[in-house]
């Protein structure tokens, strides 16, 4: 069944809840204004539910997978900030039509046991897995705090989506710096702290990384030069396209392997191929997977 692991949607009630705030992350009319980036014109018809679940159909979707914007930075707000945001986006994400399912995201700026209790009730609802951001996971101390979070997935059988999280204010960049500098950066780091140390902790986690993990497995030849070694193919690691189009994932593909690929938001897979892979090859890795191996147990 076609899946989509990586879209973002914001429910009426926590749209509500963000133009109603003064500090970032907020909503002026239309406008975005967060702490790390310019502000931000953002397109009415993308949060729009009847226009988002005709293009879900369109794009021959069984499971649109929706998810919080870590860029936002909610998860690290004061847990009562980040309680009313987190509350509206659950509430209104789970009540979307089909194709439409959730990942729920934590508070983590509140003490670890109180974040487990809350992603257990969000699973329980009916949360698919969950999102991090992966400014959480840059090391080894990151893995270790969220490890209890990471322990109920794995009790829950449900993956792990880690995306790129908020980005420090940087004067006088071109608007496009965020996404390709901090959020590159954040994804490579966190992947290679997940080989170090997250997979060791966690040998049955399924973990989706968004954007290729910033292209940080095309690093195994310096890593192996380094003592790193090459090390196996990850069956339980995936990796989402994001924004990335043949070149990249020809090169990734060539690293992980064909069976690791998924598409996201912008690369539906009705409309992706890969002329340099070969029409099997391109149908395989990114229309074709059988979404189990990522969400195995969540899906009909």
């Amino acid at each position: 069944m076609p899946t989509d692991v990586h879209q973002h949607f914001w429910p009426p009630e926590f749209i509500e809840v963000l133009r109603a705030r003064t500090a970032p992350p907020h909503l002026d009319g239309w406008i975005l204004h967060l702490a790390g980036e310019p502000p931000y014109k953002v397109d009415p018809a993308d949060h729009d539910i009847a226009a988002r679940t005709a293009l879900a159909r369109t794009d021959g979707l069984d499971l649109a997978l929706v998810s919080l914007s870590s860029p936002l930075g909610i998860e690290y707000l004061p847990p009562t900030e980040a309680t009313q945001l987190l509350t509206a986006f659950h509430d209104g994400a789970l009540a979307l039509p089909d194709p439409f399912g959730v990942c729920a995201s934590p508070c983590l700026s509140s003490p670890i046991p109180g974040a487990v209790e809350a992603v257990e009730q969000e699973l329980r609802r009916g949360c698919r897995g969950l999102q991090l951001p992966a400014t959480a996971l840059l090391n080894a101390s990151g893995w270790d705090r969220c490890a209890p979070l990471l322990d109920v997935l794995t009790h829950h059988d449900k993956p792990l989506f880690i995306h790129p999280g908020a980005t420090p204010p940087t004067p006088d960049v071109p608007s496009w710096w965020p996404a390709l500098v901090p959020y590159v950066e954040q994804m490579h780091a966190s992947w290679f702290a997940f080989r170090a140390f997250g997979r060791a902790r966690h040998p049955r986690l399924r973990v989706c990384f968004a954007a290729l993990a910033g292209l940080a497995p095309l690093h195994g030849e310096r890593l192996a030069a380094r003592g790193g070694g090459r090390g196996e193919i990850d069956f339980d690691a995936f990796y989402d396209t994001s924004s990335y189009g043949t070149r990249a994932v020809d090169a990734l593909v060539r690293a992980v392997g064909i069976d690791v690929i998924v598409s996201g938001s912008d690369r539906p897979y009705a409309r992706l191929t890969i002329p340099d892979l070969g029409a099997d090859a391109a149908v395989h890795a990114l229309r074709t997977i059988n979404p189990a191996r990522l969400l195995k147990g969540a899906t009909p």
